[in-house]
């Protein structure tokens, strides 16, 4: 047996003439200051032989990795991603002939200190075939900026249910629910991204050491919202 779709939606709590209820939406939007910034370095090498194509993608990498963990707390994570070692076959003649080798590793950069961000950001640029994406701005998920959030958008639906309640000549007697908006069926929250891209840097030829980038950090945005009901005294009609 089919049950109707309306039978499956939750029951609206509707109130009654003693004690009537208010349900309000509270809403928070701060614009904050970035916690971290995270860089995207990739290290590639290209080689007629694949030992040595191998041999210049483990000395680059490692440039780049002494090159992080100089600046060191101004680093709070570091992690290689994807490496890859792959041919490239010539476009004529018959046969499995590689014409070059082609490596690369992914690296990934957090860091606190945005001050030694730019700095950093172009000392990697200036390194042999390697190229620097980002920076990503973002806040931390513990950051104390959601809940800050959160907190202020409940406060924004008590005293939005206040004035409803004033209006009538009433008072707000007890609180009857406060939820998340879809807490009652909500999906997995998709993560949101920290930040667009801001920069993107390769290796340089010169040289001379670059001068370091100036890079704005991006102000971050942080929006909560909650369904808040409440019973208030019989109003003055």
């Amino acid at each position: 047996m089919t049950v109707p779709s309306e039978e499956l939606q939750p029951a609206v709590p509707y109130g009654t003439p003693d004690a009537p209820r208010i349900a309000v939406r509270g809403e928070a939007r701060l614009e904050v200051d970035p916690e971290i910034a995270r860089i995207g370095i990739t290290v590639t090498s290209r080689g007629k032989d694949r030992r040595a194509a191998l041999d210049d993608l483990t000395r680059r990498n490692a440039a780049v990795l002494d090159l992080v963990k100089s600046y060191g707390d101004a680093v709070e994570r570091l992690e290689t991603g994807a490496f890859s070692i792959s041919p490239e076959l010539k476009d004529k003649g018959r046969g499995e002939r590689v014409h070059a080798y082609h490596g690369r590793v992914h690296i990934t950069a957090v860091l606190t200190d945005f001050t030694a961000l730019g700095e950093l950001t172009t000392r990697l640029a200036d390194l042999d075939l390697t190229r620097v994406d980002g920076p990503w701005w973002a806040l931390r998920p513990d950051s104390p900026a959601h809940r800050q959030a959160r907190q202020q958008a409940v406060r924004e639906a008590v005293q939005r249910a206040r004035e409803y309640a004033e209006a009538l000549g009433s008072s707000l007697a007890a609180l009857v629910e406060l939820a998340d908006i879809g807490a009652e069926n909500a999906p997995p929250y998709p993560q949101a991204p920290g930040g667009r891209m801001r920069s993107m840097a390769y290796a340089a030829a010169e040289d001379e050491a670059a001068a370091p980038l100036d890079l704005e950090p991006q102000r971050q945005h942080v929006h909560a919202q909650v369904n808040a009901r409440f019973t208030m005294t019989p109003p003055q009609l």
